[in-house]
């Protein structure tokens, strides 16, 4: 497996590009199994998590090509040859699940495994199959598979509450109401960019759509769409990310094509912490206001909310502000295991439960230390780039599903980052079941 060694540089400066995001590409993805007609993504970002959303759609007779070095996605689904989502592709990744709205809805029919981690459980589908249930889906969930039938080869449109905010289950909600017939409202959805984003895509493709980014999506079902060219939006979880990394050092950076609207609850909480943020011409310029940071209070939320993607990353930060803070995780269980990685590096966390205690300390120091999933991996990175002497970060095939060349664009930023090869990647950890 690779490993990345990160050595503290001091102060950061210079600019990054913010690719676009994963999450919404993902969901974009799929939408090219709605049409006959060609769809084009551009600003697409180059991740292992999008190579294999490839990888399934081309499993159902989907075409699909990498352009302008891999930022360009041309999808055709003409001529679909199967409905059937197989366990070994779909236990790779989460976001599989999003092709059973899109082939239900076309063909009528589609048999899709349950995805990889989830045993309706923590995470769980159970709100995405709800949903199809209520548009007329007859489910049978048997063997592992969700075996799905639309009763006349259609859906039909019908008012669909979420019991909880999932993007996800809006995702696919979403993606089935635009060919179900009749009217569908989406209540309680999500209203994260992502979906605001594939509701745009959608849109340029024919559906007939309005409420995205409210908690109230209304669809007007059509019987057919056609094709489009969408730009996939900016990252914001990248963006934030990136945003932190000058602020964690000492230094400043311009992220470009960096949007505030799209991170407003976390650069309130850097503003508290203070740190300037300024939207410019380019993108976003990030700095500390005064040469320090100052602890904050900060508890995850749905969009608009604090991102719970963010979390991790926000930690690695407060680890070396001046004070104490507290951190509380709403979103998900078992989302503060890089605390001890962090504390590994001198970091003084105490995790109760939901909520992690940060006293900040003057400096971290470099460790042999442990990516447990994407965003904590990052938040080591993170943290290394502040430290004294040199952090390994090993198990970063993590990392390469969600962050596109970090060594890149940090290292063109003044960070002493490089990637130690070894055996293993993305794929081949995927094809452990490991995620």
């Amino acid at each position: 497996m690779d490993r990345i060694v990160v050595t503290g540089n001091g102060p950061l400066s210079g600019a990054i590009q913010i690719s676009g995001a994963k999450n919404a590409c993902l969901a974009l993805m799929p939408a090219t199994l709605l049409s006959e007609s060609p769809l084009t993504l551009t600003n697409a970002p180059r991740l292992s998590d999008i190579r294999m959303m490839a990888t399934l759609l081309r499993s159902l007779g989907a075409e699909v090509s990498s352009l302008a070095d891999g930022k360009v996605l041309a999808l055709s689904s003409h001529a679909l040859t199967g409905s059937r989502a197989e366990y070994d592709i779909v236990r790779k990744m989460r976001a599989s699940i999003l092709v059973l709205g899109p082939l239900l809805a076309r063909l009528g029919h589609a048999e899709v495994s349950l995805p990889g981690g989830c045993a309706i459980g923590a995470r769980p589908v159970d709100l995405h199959l709800r949903a199809l249930e209520a548009m007329g889906a007859e489910l049978d969930l048997r063997d592992g598979y969700v075996h799905a039938r639309a009763p006349g080869g259609r859906l039909k449109g019908a008012r669909v509450v979420f019991p909880l905010v999932s993007v996800g289950a809006t995702e696919n909600a979403l993606l089935a109401a635009t060919l179900a017939k009749g009217t569908t409202v989406l209540e309680n959805a999500a209203r994260e960019p992502e979906i605001v984003d594939l509701a745009r895509c959608l849109r340029a493709m024919g559906a007939r759509i309005g409420g995205e980014g409210t908690a109230t999506i209304t669809v007007e079902g059509v019987d057919s769409l056609g094709g489009a060219t969408h730009e996939v939006v900016a990252d914001r979880i990248e963006l934030g990310t990136y945003m932190l990394a000058p602020v964690i050092t000492g230094g400043e950076v311009d992220l470009l094509g960096g949007r505030l609207d799209l991170v407003e609850a976390f650069v309130e909480k850097l503003h508290a912490a203070d740190v300037e943020v300024t939207q410019t011409n380019r993108g976003i310029r990030v700095k500390r206001a005064n040469g320090v940071v100052r602890a904050v209070d900060v508890a995850t939320a749905p969009f608009p909310g604090f991102p719970t993607d963010l979390q991790a990353q926000m930690m690695a930060l407060l680890s070396t502000a001046q004070g104490v803070s507290r951190l509380e995780e709403t979103i998900f269980e078992n989302r503060f295991m890089h605390a001890p990685e962090l504390a590994r590096m001198g970091a003084r966390i105490d995790v109760q439960g939901g909520v992690a205690t940060v006293t900040g300390v003057e400096r971290l120091k470099g460790a042999p230390v442990m990516a447990t999933d994407l965003r904590a991996s990052v938040s080591l990175i993170l943290a290394g780039l502040a430290a004294e002497g040199e952090t390994v970060v090993s198990r970063v095939y993590h990392l390469d599903r969600g962050y596109e060349r970090v060594e890149e664009k940090l290292g063109a930023c003044g960070a002493k980052i490089e990637r130690i090869a070894g055996e293993g990647s993305a794929e081949a950890m995927a094809e452990e079941g490991v995620s």
